[in-house]
């Protein structure tokens, strides 16, 4: 194993020591694999080359304060990951199979498993994706199931809850109103890339996609969910369109826990102006700072129509700020798990 700089680590991907699979082949999952081979062969044919037959997932594994291992909510993973590969009509699988593969790629890989105290995590990426050669337009019938790892640092920055501006896309869309966005499909992720990239040659860390029937309610931030605190309240979108993120399922029940009132409705625009602090919430970022939004006829337009500012551009808003160090106690095992999110190895 390569000497690794747990102070230094990005959020990139790092071959572990080994990746677990299983494949479902004639109505039945193959025993789970431990393999050190980081390579695949598929047939050129495979339906996901051709139709995206492909969804994943994303969840992490702690080192606790105590020195115990702490994989966070993975169930939930789970439950997200069956919604995926059914509206995909690909086999996926159970919940405890899932569970026990992502355990055993960490207890695997434990080696890579970032030290308390760094604010660094093992990621841990479930993938399903359609093997079986074919032409047609049509589900996979053959299916793999693989678990992957990689210790991770920060998402967006190495400074922590650093906050970022983002720019409103109104000529791109995430999601069409009755389509995929609520799925964690490998295909709704493709569709983001090119204005992503705008987005960030412009000089913008985020890109917040609006409903794209409308274009006047807000959706979500292209890499996670948007919530925003506007005086005792937590508001975060209620649309077919969103993915259901696990960490703001998790920060609404804290929210709920500090006295906060939760609410999930549909949020216009302009309500923008009236909000005290605004993040995007995930996985990889937990709490991404967002101290300006800006709106453009387009991303391409040079012409900035409205620009909403939140907070300091320099540091996380407080009511923010105690979300973030809740969850992220519950993860490091220094505050109380009262809902038993943790799985603990």
């Amino acid at each position: 194993m390569e000497n690794l700089d747990w102070s230094n680590l990005s959020f990139n991907a790092r071959h572990t020591k080994a990746v677990v699979k299983s494949v479902y082949r004639d109505g039945r999952w193959s025993a789970p694999e431990v393999s050190d081979d980081f390579n695949l062969h598929l047939d050129i044919f495979a339906g996901v080359f051709h139709y995206s037959n492909s969804c994943f997932e994303g969840l992490k594994a702690f080192r606790g304060a105590d020195g115990k291992v702490r994989i966070f909510r993975p169930d939930e993973n789970a439950k997200r990951m069956a919604s995926s590969g059914a509206y995909l009509d690909m086999a996926y699988p159970s919940e405890e199979m899932f569970i026990d593969m992502c355990v055993t790629c960490v207890k695997e890989n434990i080696d890579y498993l970032p030290p308390y105290g760094f604010g660094a995590s093992l990621y841990i990426r479930p993938v399903l994706i359609g093997c079986n050669p074919q032409l047609g337009v049509q589900s996979s019938k053959e299916v793999i199931f693989m678990v992957m790892c990689s210790p991770v640092g920060l998402y967006s920055t190495s400074k922590g809850l650093t906050p970022t501006t983002a720019i409103i896309s109104r000529n791109y869309d995430r999601a069409a109103p009755n389509g995929t966005g609520r799925f964690k499909l490998s295909a709704n992720y493709a569709t983001s890339l090119h204005p992503y990239n705008l987005a960030h040659r412009l000089g913008y860390g985020e890109l917040l996609y609006l409903d794209s029937a409308t274009k006047t309610k807000i959706d979500e931030f292209g890499s996670s969910n948007f919530m925003a605190i506007k005086g005792d309240r937590y508001v975060t979108p209620l649309s077919n369109s969103v993915l259901p993120s696990i960490t703001n399922k998790s920060l609404q029940q804290i929210a709920t826990d500090f006295g906060l009132t939760v609410e999930k409705r549909p949020i216009p625009v302009e309500e923008l102006a009236e909000f005290d602090e605004v993040n995007a919430c995930g996985t990889a970022v937990v709490i991404t700072p967002i101290h300006t939004i800006e709106d453009r006829p387009g991303l391409e337009s040079d012409v900035v129509t409205a620009s909403y500012h939140f907070g300091s551009p320099d540091k996380c808003g407080p009511v923010s700020q105690k979300l973030y160090e809740r969850i992220r106690g519950i993860q490091n095992g220094t505050e109380e798990d009262p809902y038993g999110w943790c799985l603990v190895l």
